[in-house]
């Protein structure tokens, strides 16, 4: 008689010569349906861990006062109430400051997508002399401190004539290194045998780029757009140093002086928090999907 074979399922030989089968393994969907459910159980325990914070805020906003510092902690008001709301607009000037924070970061990121994007894709794809050496000095750049450059960069806007007005602080954003090379590294898997075919056709390298590499970028300048309304929305220490009239000042740094004032009403910096916060999420939802397919299309490589 032969002797069992090694595998799955198959009897093995004790020392004392009894003999015994193996549990059958589990089946691969089986075990792959259980990795998929740990995964997204994970996934979802972060998520809401990320927006309690969110969720605890807006439902502050909306407490009478005193309330969201009551102990124990409240997560629904008892009485819902937009009464911060309206403090905030009526009696303390945000709504001027929330329409200088629209002016500021809708411009500075209209402008700053229009030159880094032409800027990105001509180190892409247009050869130059000093091309290379430019990008190392640009690379060598970014681990320079941007508050090293701040002095000389408000000593240039002063010989402008641009302190104390919103156009002293769109100017500093209109370009970023990091805009360039995200542009650059997105514009570098764009085939150059579809550009040279348009400029047989007689098309000048405006042409080419408004016409042919301007719509095959369109994702990763919506990516970099979201960058740029965020960076010009949230930004304080440059518009504190430029702006010295409380008419011109942006939502951060209107908040931060409501913030001495008012640092026991938390309701009503949560509200101020809200208004803040809600323009950025709305705009990363809009765009959202061109978002996605830039930041997945960035890592194309030389």
């Amino acid at each position: 008689m032969s002797a069992p074979r090694e595998g799955r399922g198959a009897p093995q030989s004790l020392p004392d010569n009894r003999l015994v089968r193996r549990p059958p393994a589990l089946p691969w969907r089986v075990t792959s349906l259980f990795a998929s459910l740990a995964l997204h159980a994970v996934l979802v325990s972060m998520a809401v861990a990320a927006m309690l914070p969110l969720l605890w805020m807006v439902s502050a906003s909306l407490m009478p006062t005193g309330e969201a510092t009551a102990v124990p902690l409240r997560w629904v008001p008892s009485a819902p109430t937009l009464e911060h709301y309206r403090t905030l607009f009526e009696r303390m000037e945000l709504g001027r400051q929330l329409l200088n924070s629209v002016i500021v970061a809708s411009i500075t990121t209209g402008l700053a997508v229009l030159v880094n994007g032409m800027a990105g894709y001509g180190f892409a794809k247009l050869a130059f002399r000093g091309r290379d050496r430019i990008l190392r000095l640009m690379l060598l750049a970014l681990v320079v401190p941007g508050q090293i450059g701040m002095l000389p960069l408000f000593l240039l806007v002063r010989q402008m004539g641009l302190v104390n007005t919103l156009a002293g602080v769109v100017v500093p954003g209109l370009t970023s290194i990091f805009g360039i090379l995200l542009v650059r590294q997105y514009a570098l898997s764009i085939p150059d045998s579809i550009l040279d075919a348009a400029r047989v056709d007689g098309a000048g390298e405006l042409g080419v780029f408004r016409r042919i590499a301007l719509p095959l970028v369109v994702p990763i300048l919506a990516t970099l757009a979201v960058f740029t309304f965020l960076g010009a929305w949230n930004d304080f220490l440059w518009p504190l140093v430029v702006l010295a009239d409380e008419t011109r000042y942006t939502l951060p740094v209107g908040l931060a002086s409501l913030a001495g004032e008012h640092v026991q009403d938390t309701e009503l910096m949560m509200a101020g928090a809200v208004i803040t916060v809600a323009p950025a999420v709305l705009l990363f939802v809009v765009l959202q999907r061109y978002y996605l397919a830039g930041i997945m299309g960035g890592g194309v490589k030389e």
